[in-house]
């Protein structure tokens, strides 16, 4: 009996759950939301951490589920291997089956080998287990108990039960936590049954299915193990492999998870996967060739588009950073290998999505929803990257050519600089393809052009580290409960000036007075600093003249910030410049009161306006997830006195019937005037589990979190924040969007305004409305009707302008080479006007009348241009396509261009050279048609 791999998955899952008691928990997110410490979720255990640490309980002690998994970045890195075995994937599933102080290594390891050999039937004599042979320098005693319960438990050849030392058999979360021995189940895979030296020795023919851990112990900081109170059960079984292995493959790329996959990349090349290695084979997907780099590309192809399909399914992005940027290397390493490796011109990562879906939708029905938005995230992305990839690949040949002419063995830094910076390369793309051309890339000549690209780009900042270096001046901000404090002391000040370079620099001084710019420090503050995407208040601080020391001043405050003056130390700055007398800093020397002293008051209107734009930019984020869908998550914003600005991952662009619904939505809440609700210190863990709380993603929050809460039960809004914010939607008063636009990659943005300034400008549109209307002699309603019968009129003539050079070109159009085809003539000629749509319209003429091939030429005014034409039939042959035709002969016109294998087209600068490219045309074709 041959399983297919949704049998294998739901015989696992229903073991567990419907014999022996064990609740069913479906798969935490890729996006560790949970865990910051963590770029992908990348083992089934991640969701229960908080359960084996003791923070939380959940209301069962029995759980299975098979987990999705990414290891494509941080301390469980794949990605490199991927292609070159059989076995390594950066998406994997992790079967699992847990016990949360329940039942432990007895019941663990004989159900384990009743699934496989009762079950599955696996060969018994195939298998292979280790168990913790313990470890004196840790004190630690061998693992009798799990030994014991292979022997007494399972009908196990007791000769297979071998020790394993600390390394294979020792399992930590990490530096500190619960931990415990592992018992690992492995199968001998050789030919001859004779793998048993090969357990943990890195041969694939002998590899590990399933790890058991039992969790008995707690390492402290010092380093000391504990007992735990409660001991746990954590197993992990590798999904693919157990395919593999249940489906009698020695790859897992031959198992049903993969084969449709490569299947469907055949159809989108002319290479075959294991056509080499699998001459004579029955099946050509089961002899994999190492080092056949076709077969390693449609391996990279086959798993990156698995990863890319479940990881934007979950919300990750392809960006520059964290996450989003290990996925756009993912993806950028399957274009390559795609382009490179097996010809597949534009976009085709896409065109997998589907059979993805086909194979997972069953056990995991998020990609099928998600569906659209999975697709146009990816061709958005590989469309974008492709316009830069062979430009790339080409730039990467001459140097590795130079490399080679100059017998060394490296490419600069700087070049591997230009590949990241000029056309999107990761580095460690271009170390992939400097290793497969055997040549090494100057790391260190990289990290310097990257630094010194930094330093260049680094916008200009105020030196505050100089004046403030390693001072613990620490600021309580008091300002969620008032605009205005009195008494509060001047813990430092700093005059700003220009260095010889022109640069701000700052300086700490005793005082700063009237006409210096600088810096002050305040023990307390009602100053909220820049942060978070809300801008810094501006205000006044105040010292009153005291007849000794304090001469008086008024410091007018421009910026609020958070300056970093050294590791780990952050001070709250108030920038600005001093109107009136010297600022002074607080000296208790006996006087009463103590010199120093300041009054802080914030510009009251100013912050009243942020307020304002904050709450209505949480609103606003309410209101897109409601019409644009759940997938919507807060990529950046800006919160200012006259705007919000609000970036969210979408991948296209917003309908004004959509915009018209999320305002409408916004100031329905506004005019409902419901409660805003300030929770300052819930606990994270509790926080997390608040009903549609929304965290902007990569923000790390303190413990315990800051919680606004928008309306009543059911909650509009529930978001982590520490900036200010209003008490009542309804002194938002009214929002109005004023733009949307692309910023990156599936990101948008949206920029609103508020208060009055939304009042105002409404009763601006209006008066262009009217004035509109006044143009066109029509009412305001009817403004967007004339405005479109205009367009469509002008858009009749533009069309009948354009239809008169390809009249005449039609006229006048005959070949003056004609070549014979396989498929019928091949013509080569010249038009009269360089018109792209009558260059066009001929070739759709000519190919009617039977022509199979055709390349035109055309100049005037300076301009040249060329378009080549192959039918399908033509193609089919093998023998020409157009782009190779256009590209072969765009070079002497002084132009380049290209196109698809039936379509292609050129421009170029020098007209007097189109009888030679004309010549050139005629020549390559007679020579491809041979």
């Amino acid at each position: 009996m041959t399983r297919n791999c949704n049998d294998i998955r739901n015989e696992f899952i229903d073991f567990f759950r419907k014999k022996r008691g064990h609740t069913f928990v479906p798969s935490s997110p890729l996006l560790p939301a949970e865990d910051p410490t963590l770029l992908f979720t990348n083992a089934g255990m991640n969701q229960f951490k908080d359960i084996f640490l003791g923070l939380v309980k959940r209301d069962y002690v029995r759980a299975v589920n098979s987990q999705k998994c990414i290891r494509a970045g941080g301390k469980h890195n794949d990605l490199e291997d991927v292609g070159h075995d059989t076995y390594h994937h950066t998406f994997f599933e992790m079967l699992g089956n847990w016990s949360f102080g329940d039942y432990f290594k007895s019941e663990a390891i004989a159900w384990a080998w009743e699934l496989l050999t009762g079950v599955w039937g696996l060969d018994k004599s195939r298998l292979f287990v280790t168990v913790f042979e313990g470890d004196k320098a840790e004190g630690l005693e061998p693992d009798d108990d799990a030994a014991e319960a292979w022997r007494t438990r399972t009908d196990i050849d007791h000769s297979h039960i071998l020790p394993g030392n600390k390394k294979d058999n020792f399992w930590e979360m990490g530096e500190t936590g619960p931990c415990g021995p592992c018992s690992e189940i492995h199968i001998d895979m050789t030919d001859d049954g004779s793998g048993r030296s090969l357990v943990n020795a890195g041969d694939s023919r002998v590899i590990e299915i399933w790890n058991l851990v039992f969790m008995q112990y707690n390492r402290a900081a010092d380093g000391k193990l504990t007992p735990l109170p409660a001991t746990h059960v954590d197993t992990g079984m590798g999904f693919e492999r157990i395919c593999m292995v249940l489906q009698h493959k020695h790859s897992n790329y031959a198992t049903d998870l993969f084969v449709p996959i490569i299947e469907k990349i055949e159809t989108l090349t002319s290479h075959r996967y294991g056509s080499a290695a699998a001459a004579g084979q029955a099946d050509r997907f089961d002899v994999a060739d190492m080092d056949n780099i076709t077969d390693v590309a449609f391996r990279v192809i086959a798993d990156h588009a698995r990863t890319l399909t479940f990881a934007i399914a979950d919300g990750v992005l392809p960006s520059n950073e964290g996450r989003g940027y290990v996925l756009r290397r993912i993806l950028r390493r399957a274009c390559r290998y795609g382009r490179q490796y097996l010809g597949i011109e534009g976009p085709f990562l896409v065109e997998l999505v589907d059979t993805v879906v086909g194979l997972m939708g069953e056990a995991f029905g998020e990609v099928v929803s998600r569906r659209d938005y999975i697709a146009e995230t990816i061709q958005e992305e590989e469309v974008s990257f492709g316009r830069t990839l062979d430009r790339g690949i080409d730039l990467f040949v001459e140097q590795s050519v130079k490399v080679n002419k100059a017998n060394g063995d490296t490419i600069s830094g700087e070049v591997a600089f230009d590949l990241y910076a000029t056309y999107g390369f990761p580095v460690d793309l271009t170390q992939i393809m400097a290793a497969e051309a055997g040549i090494k890339v100057d790391m260190a000549g990289y990290e310097k052009a990257m630094a010194e690209h930094q330093e260049k780009s680094r916008v200009e900042r105020i030196a505050v580290a100089g004046a403030f270096a390693g001072r613990g001046m620490p600021t309580e901000f008091v300002g969620h409960n008032s605009l205005s404090i009195e008494a509060a002391k001047v813990r430092g000040t700093a005059k700003l000036c220009r260095n010889a370079n022109g640069q701000p620099d700052s300086n700490e001084s005793s005082s700063i007075s009237v006409g210096d710019e600088g810096i002050v420090v305040l023990d307390k503050t009602p100053f909220y600093a820049e942060q978070g995407g809300q801008v810094g208040d501006t205000g006044v601080i105040s010292q009153k003249a005291d007849g000794v020391r304090q001469p008086g001043g008024r410091f007018e405050v421009t910026a609020t910030k958070l300056e970093q003056v050294g590791h780990g130390q952050v001070i709250l700055c108030h920038f600005g410049r001093v109107t009136e007398g010297t600022i002074v800093p607080h000296v208790v020397s006996g006087q009463n009161p103590p010199s120093g002293r300041v009054i802080a008051e914030v510009n009251a209107a100013r912050r009243l306006d942020i307020m304002r734009n904050h709450t209505g930019t949480h609103l606003l984020n309410w209101a897109l997830r409601e019409v644009l869908g759940e997938h919507i998550s807060q990529a950046g914003s800006v919160v200012a006195p006259d705007r919000l600005r609000f970036d969210f991952s979408h991948n296209q662009a917003v309908t004004h019937e959509q915009l018209a619904q999320v305002e409408r939505m916004v100031n329905e809440r506004i005019l409902a005037d419901e409660p805003v609700t300030i929770e300052p210190e819930v606990p994270l863990a509790e926080a997390t589990k608040i009903p549609g709380v929304r965290a902007v993603f990569g923000e790390k929050y303190p413990d315990p979190v800051r919680v606004i809460l928008i309306g009543t039960e059911p909650l509009c809004s529930a978001e982590f924040c520490g900036g200010t914010h209003l008490t009542r939607t309804g002194r938002i008063g009214a929002l109005k969007i004023v733009s949307e636009e692309s910023v990156a990659k599936g990101v948008r943005r949206i920029t609103a305004i508020t208060g009055l300034a939304a009042i105002e400008h409404m009763l601006g549109a209006d008066d262009i409305l009217r004035s509109a209307a006044v143009a066109l002699r029509s009412k305001p309603e009817d403004v967007p009707s004339r405005i479109e019968a205009m367009a469509k009129e002008i858009k009749e003539l533009r069309k009948a302008r354009k239809a008169a050079p390809a009249a005449s070109a039609a006229k006048e159009f005959a070949p003056d080479v004609t070549l014979s085809s396989p498929a019928g003539p091949v013509l080569i000629g010249k038009l009269a006007v360089p018109d792209a749509n009558a260059m066009r319209a001929e070739c759709d003429r000519q190919r009617q009348k039977g022509a199979a091939g055709l390349f035109l030429g055309a100049a005037s005014d300076g301009k040249v241009m060329l378009v080549a034409m192959v039918s399908d039939e033509l193609l089919a042959t093998g023998k020409m396509t157009a782009d190779k035709w256009i590209k072969a002969v765009a070079g002497i016109v002084g132009g380049g261009g290209g196109g698809r294998a039936t379509l292609a087209q050129a421009g170029g600068r020098n007209p007097d050279k189109l009888p030679d490219a004309l010549t050139a045309a005629g020549k390559w074709a007679a020579e491809a048609l041979g």
